[in-house]
């Protein structure tokens, strides 16, 4: 392990686990995968990676659920319960409303047809969702899962496929000593490894990286949004289950690819949130201030005043869509969910193709595997084709949906109206068969201005009560790294910060970051600012991995376990 590089020569052999199918992360594309994979063939071994010290802790997303790949996977899922645990989806929308938010006011717009969920969708937590659906593949369908365990490296074949994943070696201080904690990762080694570590997962893009998986498919450069949300405890008189906004305009700049939501669920909670388009260009600009000042419209704030903060949390989305799509397919394994790309952004949905593209792959492995036999004790791993897997995958309702939303994301590189008046007429006129594909021209890190041409942001100091300062928010996300561990944002070049972020950006990683990890300091005998990370405040968000100027910040896998503690998000 790279980690422990200083010791390579004194490490033990690391053990090793055989499995028919290792599936990297717990969200809604691996455990679908998962599940799929056992429910046509009972005899083969399955293991899910999670790294989060649950199964659900790291998952968060908006949500309101379209439901056809559940339908899909669990026909009679709203009678199914896993120790007496129902299905953690009940609240169907009732109402939807779209908003342009103004400085202090709010204007209707109509509906798309894309984002017309009444009757149709419902809105729930998807950390309690993935909770749910990991219960049920353990408990019902005997799915090794194990959670607090993070892939850290993809293990190859000498002919270059995928042999499977190791996880990271613990018990390594922050000076790169053993402590006595220590333990060697485990190798974990199958005939197919599913890739669903979420968006920008580390191990996903070092494949991408590897076998130059975007070029194969022709596609252009990926782009994100970074989502920061809140789940609020609201008064019952100001709570109408099922009613689901969404806003365009205010806090954003008309130059700001951004929004608003604010979904009310079950039980006198309510989830909100902003996101924005990594591609900004003002090295000032805040995503988590813009949410805290999003809360201030009068809108919102007169939805949350006297009701309670209960969760906090970010995380990047991949929003590139059809033209961003990499190969999904290798020997040895295959990218699913957002380490695919599947999120539909003009849905702003990601979850039911997450799911069904986890399901797509299980049944091509388990063609693949009909003519092999299971795996065996003292048999080898030989790695099985996956390849077929990215026609299947375009060639499904998921890739129905995203060719449709193709144009709806790069509509808005010229800014917030001609980017409206683009996805009204695709939406009500074309409905999504436009004779043309606009390409994303460059990666979100390349869109960052210089700081000569921007001004400071002022942006309104916490009250405490709406809005919140960094520190509240980070307890509320319940993340937590054992301090004295290798630090896991790793800097290809330490003089970059300095020397190129904080001279001709004002450092944005300060900013940018939903978690304070990032924080220039003074040094005491120079009087210069230098950078300090604060890694045990990570919300495993990755919008450093993207937002970097020149792409000197590397996310890697913490020790497992570490990160959010979601359970309402």
């Amino acid at each position: 392990s790279s980690s422990s590089s200083s010791f390579i020569c004194d490490l033990p052999e690391r053990e090793s686990m055989p499995y028919d199918v290792c599936i990297v992360g717990a969200g809604p594309a691996g455990l679908a995968a998962a599940i799929r994979i056992k429910q046509l063939r009972e005899d083969v071994s399955v293991c899910v990676l999670e790294k989060g010290a649950e199964v659900g802790s790291h998952s968060i997303s908006g949500n309101v659920f379209d439901p056809r790949a559940m339908n899909e996977l669990l026909p009679d899922w709203k009678n199914l319960s896993v120790d007496g645990l129902e299905c953690p989806v009940k609240q169907q929308v009732t109402k939807d409303v779209t908003y342009f938010l103004t400085d202090g006011g709010s204007y209707w717009v109509p509906t798309p047809p894309t984002m017309k969920n009444k009757g149709k969708a419902y809105v729930i937590s998807l950390s309690r969702l993935t909770g749910w659906l990991g219960q049920y593949a353990e408990t019902n369908l005997g799915v090794d899962i194990f959670p607090g365990f993070a892939a850290s490296e993809v293990l190859y074949h000498e002919d270059g496929s995928v042999r499977g994943v190791a996880t990271a070696d613990m018990g390594i201080a922050k000076d790169g000593s053993m402590k006595d904690t220590f333990t060697r990762g485990i190798e974990l080694e199958a005939k197919c490894t599913l890739f669903g570590e979420g968006c920008r997962g580390s191990l996903s893009e070092s494949l991408k990286a590897k076998y130059k998986l975007q070029e194969k498919a022709g596609a252009s450069v990926q782009t994100y949004g970074l989502g920061i949300k809140e789940v609020w405890s609201v008064p019952e008189s100001k709570h109408n289950p099922g009613e689901v906004w969404h806003t365009a305009g205010y806090p954003f700049d008309s130059s700001t690819y951004g929004g608003g939501f604010l979904y009310h669920m079950e039980d006198q909670t309510v989830a909100l949130g902003t996101v924005v388009g990594l591609d900004y260009t003002n090295p000032y600009l805040s995503p988590y201030k813009e949410f805290q000042r999003f809360k201030l419209h009068p809108k919102v704030k007169g939805l949350l005043e006297g009701g309670q903060c209960l969760q906090y949390g970010a995380r990047t989305l991949v929003e590139g869509g059809w033209q961003s799509l990499p190969f999904a397919g290798l020997r040895g394994g295959a990218l699913i969910g957002c380490s695919a790309g599947t999120l539909n952004a003009a849905r702003i949905k990601g979850v039911h193709t997450a799911m069904k593209s986890g399901m797509i792959a299980a049944e091509v492995a388990m063609e693949k595997l009909s003519g092999a036999e299971v795996q065996d004790e003292d048999e080898g791993t030989e790695p099985i084709d996956m390849s077929d897997f990215d026609e299947r995958l375009r060639k499904s309702w998921v890739g129905e949906e995203l060719y449709e939303a193709r144009n709806f994301r790069p509509g808005f590189a010229y800014g917030l109206y001609p980017g409206m008046a683009h996805a009204a007429i695709d939406a009500f006129i074309f409905r999504g068969k436009a004779p043309w594909t606009f390409r994303h021209s460059k990666a979100d890190n390349e869109s960052i201005g210089r700081a000569e041409d921007y001004s400071p942001i002022e942006y309104p100091s916490p009250d405490g009560e709406i809005t919140f300062d960094l520190p509240t928010s980070l307890y509320r996300s319940g993340t937590n790294h054992d301090h004295d561990q290798v630090v896991h944002l790793k800097l290809r070049d330490a003089e970059v910060p300095s020397g190129v972020n904080l001279a001709l950006y004002d450092g944005p990683e300060q900013r940018y970051c939903p978690a304070g990890v990032y924080e220039y300091v003074e040094d005491e005998k120079t009087d210069e600012r230098k950078l300090q990370i604060n890694a045990q405040n990570c919300l495993h968000c990755k919008a450093c991995d993207i937002k970097d100027p020149t792409q000197n910040i590397c996310w890697t896998v913490p020790e497992g376990g570490g990160g959010p503690s979601y359970t309402l998000m």
